[in-house]
């Protein structure tokens, strides 16, 4: 019959796999240092994306709920942005800064939990502004079909 495989499981599957995923994009650091920025959270149904900006505008770093390795249905989850959330936060410590404005777009369920996460590493948060985009009429519709 041959000899049988045994396979030892230690601790959660995906552990080892989100530390070193984890340590891989703090390692990206940028070796820019600014005191303020801007905190980009752009919330959908399906994904979560947060970016740090100076105050001109130029991009320090971004993260989404699906590069952090989130498939599927969990990248649109509270979860998964507030995970993205505290990278950012941590990556936005290590490049030193101290206070951000918040930029809030889109209606997902990553809203506020990824901006709690971020605040967890102590970075102090002037204000909040929701510029979810609003349509107002927009381009004409499409005819009724005739069935």
């Amino acid at each position: 019959m041959g000899k049988k495989r045994i396979v030892k499981k230690t601790g959660r599957s995906g552990a080892g796999k989100n530390n070193a995923l984890k340590s891989r994009i703090l390692s990206h650091g940028s070796k820019k240092k600014i005191e303020s920025g801007i905190l980009h959270v752009r919330s959908t149904y399906n994904n979560t994306r947060v970016s740090l900006t100076d105050k001109q505008g130029d991009l320090a770093f971004s993260l989404s709920s699906g590069g952090l390795g989130f498939k599927g249905a969990k990248k649109g989850t509270p979860f998964a942005a507030a995970k993205a959330g505290e990278l950012v936060g941590e990556m936005a410590k290590n490049m030193g800064v101290k206070t951000v404005d918040v930029i809030v777009k889109g209606v997902g369920a990553g809203r506020e939990s990824s901006i709690r996460g971020f605040v967890s590493y102590g970075i102090h948060i002037n204000s909040i502004k929701d510029m979810t985009p609003i349509p107002h009429n927009g381009p004409r519709a499409k005819k009724p079909r005739r069935v």
